[in-house]
């Protein structure tokens, strides 16, 4: 088995959990190579052996096992960005707080690993988004993909903007709000929630868009086939707004166009029969709670 291995920092407080993961993978002779920067801040904290690194999505390819993510789901967000297309499943290591995309906790490592090997899991694919924009934004020539959501929102304004929404092709609304969410099901449990969104099973074949803080009250959250394609420009009384993909944030100008629509590719992810996407449902916003249930 061959295996990566990707954090964003190192936490004291996650010691015994990385050297525990280290541990079992070496004791199970399962190759490992290390995310470069994650490896050199480790390197001066805990004792670890010698491996090989990576540092860019051109030293992954489909000739691995899996990747682990240590952290939360920002983690899973960011090393998006190093699989891309690969096809190589995540096995999320939930270090971090809230915990929708890294369902395993840093107390289960070890068994973790053990089904891993005896092969006792499932992989559920993930939809991504894809973005365009005219004109053409450098920053987003090699990374125009999200996991979660792409949202454009005002920037140096307290002023509502406008974003005049199209879908297939045909008008659907201008939305007088403080942005816009498009986001996939998996990001519907994030910014598209807290905005008002609804909650979309991971496998439905939907996108929803989302309103910040509408102007138009009427305007609601719109959930539509993931086959869509949607398009929209901003204007406003600034000549600049933010675009955002997951945690990516570039910068667009008055009128520009932008296009997002299904990715060409999908992320797997690794589930155990025991932390289905229900129960993390029930766990994190405490359904059943009430005494009541």
């Amino acid at each position: 088995m061959k295996v990566a291995v990707y954090a964003q920092f190192y936490k004291s407080e996650d010691k015994p959990y990385i050297t525990e993961l280290f541990d079992v993978l070496n004791k199970n002779n399962i190759e490992v190579l290390i995310e470069d920067n994650y490896y050199s801040e480790l390197k001066n904290h805990i004792k670890i052996n010698n491996y090989k690194t990576f540092t860019t999505y051109k030293d992954l390819n489909n000739s691995f096992d899996f990747i682990f993510t240590i952290g939360g789901d920002g983690t899973i967000l960011r090393a998006v960005t190093f699989i891309r297309s690969s096809n190589i499943p995540i096995v999320g290591i939930n270090t971090g707080r809230l915990g929708f995309l890294a369902t395993i906790q840093k107390e289960n490592i070890l068994k973790a690993v053990e089904l891993l090997i005896k092969k006792e899991y499932e992989l559920k694919e993930r939809t991504l988004l894809s973005v365009s924009t005219s004109p053409n934004i450098e920053s987003l020539a090699s990374i125009n993909f999200a996991l979660n959501e792409v949202s454009v929102s005002r920037k140096n304004t307290a002023s509502m903007i406008t974003i005049k929404t199209f879908l297939d092709g045909e008008f659907l609304n201008s939305y007088w709000a403080d942005g816009l969410i498009i986001s996939t099901p998996t990001g519907s449990t994030g910014y598209s929630l807290s905005c008002g969104g609804p909650i979309i099973t991971p496998h439905a074949k939907s996108f929803v868009l989302t309103p910040i803080a509408p102007h138009n009250l009427n305007a609601r959250p719109l959930v539509v086939p993931d086959e869509t394609n949607i398009r929209f420009t901003v204007t406003g009384r600034e000549n600049e707004f933010f675009l955002s993909l997951d945690s990516r944030i570039t910068t667009i100008n008055n009128h520009s166009e932008i296009t997002v629509q299904k990715a060409d590719f999908n992320l797997k992810m690794v589930q155990f029969n025991e932390q289905t996407f229900l129960k993390t449902l029930r766990e994190k916003l405490l359904w059943g709670q009430d005494t009541r249930n």
